[in-house]
């Protein structure tokens, strides 16, 4: 570097200040490959490990929804008085100590440990008897029993997804698309529906109906679809005015066409995720109205109306309702964060909400 006269310094470039392009390690531009819609949302929840869980935990709990009740060869309305009440006992872990038979139980003498498979009175014991999950006061298998509950619960929750992605969704749909007076007397329609309590509903079924899981699943049915109602509707309120829309109607498309063909395929994603928010809450539902004496009518069990049976003698014999409880709850929660995990999956924008 030099100055000139006005003080102006000068550069004077060197042979070895420049290189050519093919003697450096230039970087290349990677070209990633085109990913449809569907392959994002896929990828996006497979990197979701508790939705990934709570995935594999359904699956779990419906295959032994559907081969448990037939595990062990009792049945669930199977009656032996002579092994009521008996704690669970499983092969292999009573070697260890677990889930031996034993149970403890506070008596007015205090802390008793009993061990009703073994008897010292009778020459024949239940050595070889095992229950998995212990037995009711009834002598029944509490293994099966949980299980055929467990099919009554994903029945609701079949039942829940039936009656939004069918009715609830449709109707949010149309209503929300015509607007004006249409959806003003649907929308009315649906409060004074919604604002009917489903314990009244039930009550008033069970007068006129026969008890049972159809009573439950008319009840479900009614109500069940009002949540599902409100994001359709939203949801086509925020969309029809869209230029997609206006280009399909502009074509001649009817109005159908474009509810179920350009609306419902851009909404998909918000109804599933709602659909699968609403299971646990009908879940619990049932489990509730089978609480109180309004569930399914004996000898056929549901969690609820397990779990009803068990807390009667849950001061003497706490383990009865120990398995119904942990596998409702086990249900309820997978199904929350399945949810969860849709949401974050099919819009990641919500979870920043």
């Amino acid at each position: 570097m030099s100055t000139n006269r006005e003080n102006v310094p000068s550069f004077e470039f060197q042979p070895d200040d420049f290189l050519l392009a093919k003697n450096r390690d230039l970087g290349v531009d990677q070209v990633y490959p085109a990913r449809s819609y569907w392959s994002d949302v896929i990828s996006a929840f497979i990197k979701n490990k508790g939705a990934v869980i709570a995935l594999v935990a359904i699956i779990l709990i419906i295959t032994f929804a559907i081969i448990g009740p037939y595990m062990n060869g009792y049945t669930y309305n199977g009656q032996i008085i002579a092994n009521q009440n008996l704690a669970p006992r499983i092969p292999v872990l009573e070697t260890w100590g677990v889930f031996d038979g034993t149970e403890h139980m506070s008596t007015s003498t205090g802390m008793t440990v009993v061990n009703k498979y073994v008897n010292p009175n009778k020459t024949t014991g239940l050595e070889s008897t095992y229950y998995w999950f212990g037995t009711d006061v009834l002598g029944r298998d509490l293994f099966t029993r949980t299980f055929m509950g467990t099919r009554i619960s994903l029945y609701i929750a079949l039942v829940a997804v039936i009656v939004d992605l069918c009715f609830g969704m449709s109707y949010g749909l149309i209503s929300g698309y015509y607007g004006g007076a249409v959806d003003n007397v649907m929308q009315r329609f649906a409060e004074i529906l919604n604002g009917i309590p489903t314990l009244v509903i039930v009550t008033l079924l069970m007068l006129v109906l026969k008890p049972g899981l159809g009573t439950i699943t008319l009840a479900l049915a009614i109500t069940g679809w009002i949540g599902m109602n409100r994001i359709a509707r939203a949801q086509v309120l925020k969309l029809k005015e869209q230029e997609f829309v206006l280009a399909s109607k502009t074509l001649g498309a009817g109005d159908f066409y474009v509810i179920f063909k350009e609306i419902l395929p851009n909404i998909f994603g918000q109804l599933i995720i709602m659909s699968m928010f609403s299971i646990p809450n009908a879940i619990f539902t049932e489990a509730f109205l089978a609480f109180i004496g309004l569930g399914v009518p004996a000898p056929l069990a549901s969690l609820g109306s397990l779990i009803s049976d068990a807390f009667k003698s849950f001061t003497t014999h706490p383990y009865m309702i120990i398995s119904p409880v942990l596998v409702l709850g086990a249900i309820m929660l997978s199904f929350n964060m399945l949810a969860d995990g849709l949401r974050d999956a099919f819009d990641p924008k919500m979870k920043e909400i």
